[in-house]
């Protein structure tokens, strides 16, 4: 057996979640990747709601998309995660079956401009209350700077009291790395 770096697991827990044709979120952009993953997991039968706060993650998810010739079935919202619930539209409420996060600041972009513990909170609030019953939430957590080990610790404090009856929540991390290595924390609704 090979362990799962970061990032390619979190793919994997989205790809048992969501089936082509589903409705899923990509709730910080970023540079398009995940977004890009997410619109071809779902095909064109699904869609795919993106949310970035930065014009740049926007522009760069845009590109992603051309690049790959999607130019359906993905909406890009230029609004924080935290309004998630309200930008999503109401018909699809209780079919959202996957959400990921890749929280911090933007890779390349402004360090200052970072994800924080409350915005997280209220979106995966939101999301819980919008997904599907065994649906997932991934996120990745990069804690290498002050402002994500403060949002790291009240994540962790937040899933960890998560009722078992809501969700089950599982931390994955490598332990023996050096640097901060990123970690996931996944949330699967009941």
């Amino acid at each position: 057996m090979k362990l799962k770096r970061i990032l390619p697991f979190a793919r994997d827990l989205l790809q048992s979640a969501v089936d082509k044709g589903d409705i899923v979120i990509d709730a910080t952009m970023g540079n398009g990747h995940d977004t890009l993953y997410l619109a071809q997991l779902v095909g064109e039968e699904g869609h795919v709601f993106a949310f970035d706060i930065q014009n740049e993650a926007i522009d760069s998810t845009r590109m992603q998309l051309k690049k790959s010739g999607i130019t359906e079935g993905v909406t890009l919202i230029h609004r924080g995660h935290e309004h998630v619930k309200d930008a999503v539209p109401a018909d699809v409420h209780g079919n959202v079956k996957g959400a990921i996060f890749n929280l911090g600041y933007l890779p390349g972009g402004d360090k200052r401009i970072v994800t924080t513990a409350n915005t997280t909170i209220q979106a995966v609030e939101s999301l819980l209350s919008i997904m599907s019953p065994e649906g997932v939430i991934v996120l990745v957590i990069y804690h290498g700077h002050d402002e994500g080990k403060e949002e790291r610790d009240k994540l962790l404090t937040y899933v960890e009291n998560l009722d078992q009856k809501m969700a089950h929540v599982l931390r994955y991390q490598f332990i023996n790395q050096q640097n901060h290595p990123p970690f996931i924390v996944a949330i699967e609704k009941r």
